[in-house]
């Protein structure tokens, strides 16, 4: 247990989850003002939002559910460790039975090196922490930002969206 010299409490619950449009971290809109587009790739994870807390968010969202059609689903967890533990707990073959791939841990998608690359006019919807013109493979390619929870409804919706509406 740590001691700290002041603790401050904020109430968060009425705040709305943000969507960073292309082709900068900070160009946000709140989740109800994103305009109704769909799109091409869903990649979730990275070494910023593939965690077990992250895995688990976008498992119980994608439990039963399917990928859209024309949607292709990537989930990449951060570390073997993680990996593992979605194994373990069946995450990896939730993903898998929603009609996502699931990957070990690797750069790919994120760096445009390799699985997922985009091509001239595709939109991906990722929770990577960048979405730099070029980012994710063409410089004509759209990336957009959000949280886990908003990528695996996006998956089953095939637009950006709300998990409250699934």
């Amino acid at each position: 247990d740590a001691d700290y010299s002041e603790i401050h409490e904020f109430d968060v619950s009425s705040l709305e989850p943000m969507v960073a449009y292309p082709h900068l971290p900070q160009n946000t809109r709140p989740l109800s003002e994103v305009d109704e587009f769909g799109v091409d790739q869903v990649y979730i994870g990275s070494c910023t939002n593939g965690w077990i807390t992250d895995m688990r968010a976008a498992a119980q969202i994608l439990e039963g559910r399917k990928v859209a059609k024309g949607v292709r689903l990537i989930v990449i967890p951060s570390t073997t460790e993680v990996y593992r533990q979605c194994l373990t707990e069946g995450i990896a073959e939730t993903i898998l039975d929603a009609g996502g791939i699931f990957s070990t841990p690797t750069c790919g998608p994120c760096i445009g090196a390799h699985m997922g690359v985009l091509g001239d006019g595709m939109r991906s919807v990722s929770t990577s922490n960048r979405n730099f013109v070029g980012r994710q493979g063409s410089t004509q390619a759209e990336i957009y930002l959000v949280n886990p929870s908003i990528a695996a409804a996006t998956a089953v919706l095939g637009r950006i969206g709300s998990p409250d509406e699934i």
